[in-house]
C-alpha cells in the first residue's frame, strides 16, 4: 500500500470518527478516574455531573450517557445504565490500547 493511500485510508470519514471516539472514550474514561470514587459508585446514585468539572463534563457526559442510553424496553433506571456504560467505556478503553500496541 502507498503511502498516499495509507493516508487517504485513515482520513476517510469512518476512520476519523473511530480516532475521535477513541480519543473521546479515552478522555471520559480518565475524567472518571480523576473524580469519582468507586466506592461511591458502588453505594449507589453518584451525582455525576456534580463530580466532574464543567471543563470536562461535555466530553464526558457524552460519552456516558451515548453507552447509557436505554434500547427499547430497558426499564433501568440512568444510574443502573451508567454503571454498566463505565463498565463498556473501560472495555472500549483497554480494547483501542491493545489494538494500538498490536499495529
Amino acid at each position: 500500500m502507498s503511502s498516499s493511500t495509507a493516508t487517504s485510508a485513515v482520513r476517510e470519514p469512518a476512520a476519523l470518527a473511530m480516532r475521535i471516539g477513541v480519543v473521546a472514550a479515552e478522555a471520559a474514561l480518565a475524567t472518571f478516574a480523576r473524580n469519582l470514587d468507586l466506592d461511591d459508585l458502588a453505594d449507589g446514585a453518584v451525582d455525576f455531573q456534580g463530580a466532574i468539572a464543567p471543563a470536562e463534563w461535555p466530553v464526558f457526559s457524552l460519552v456516558i450517557d451515548t453507552l447509557a442510553e436505554a434500547a427499547p424496553g430497558d426499564a433501568r433506571p440512568l444510574d443502573e445504565r451508567r454503571a454498566d456504560a463505565l463498565n463498556d467505556l473501560a472495555r472500549i478503553c483497554m480494547a483501542a490500547k491493545q489494538r494500538a500496541g498490536a499495529v
